[in-house]
């Protein structure tokens, strides 16, 4: 039986192999089971897929942010009025923190509410919010990046999206990861949230 991952958007894939030019192993997933697809997941390696629903196969590293800080991160999320706008993934020493693109799900129900008068708002808000958790595309927004892992403290970086400053700035100094996720977390969607410089 050939290896098969659904990702959450519901599409089913699988692990195939193939070759490069220079003759090493290649890994990828692919929409159908090939004559090149694997039974078994090669030693070394897992699955993973990323908040946008790509899945790939990557090779297995030491965890160097812990599955306790992942978690301070999530929970504040989780006390956000918004939080359906938000998903958490790790890369190295990142929590990287995602923001969905597009409309929100309060918009989308107030645009099909007037052509759909027979659906009460909340049978809306809830069909939306079915269709935009399944489908939506995530852009990453906001780091925090473990600077010392002996003292595990961190630092914040946050996207801008003008010309005259850098791709990424820091916000908010050094410190324990908590204390950075109480001052940024609540300020998301505000303008305080674009004030952190």
């Amino acid at each position: 039986m050939p290896i098969s991952y659904t990702n959450h958007k519901g599409q089913t894939v699988f692990l195939c192999q193939g070759v490069t030019k220079t003759g090493k192993d290649r890994y990828f997933f692919s929409n159908r089971a090939a004559e090149n697809a694997l039974k078994e997941i090669p030693a070394g390696y897992h699955i993973e897929e990323s908040v946008n629903g790509v899945v790939s196969l990557v090779k297995d590293r030491k965890q160097v942010i812990q599955p306790e800080e992942i978690q301070v991160v999530e929970e504040a999320l989780h006390r956000h009025p918004k939080r359906n706008n938000y998903r958490v993934s790790v890369k190295g020493k990142q929590i990287i923190l995602h923001e969905r693109l597009g409309p929100n799900v309060e918009t989308m129900a107030d645009i099909f509410g007037k052509a759909l008068p027979r659906y009460s708002r909340q049978e809306l808000l809830d069909g939306m919010r079915e269709i935009l958790d399944k489908n939506a595309q995530y852009s990453p927004m906001l780091h925090f990046i473990l600077v010392d892992a002996a003292e595990r403290t961190f630092c914040a970086e946050r996207a801008t999206y003008v010309s005259s400053l850098p791709e990424w700035v820091d916000i908010c100094g050094r410190g324990p990861l908590q204390s950075l996720v109480d001052q940024i977390i609540p300020l998301l969607d505000t303008d305080e949230y674009f004030e952190l410089i």
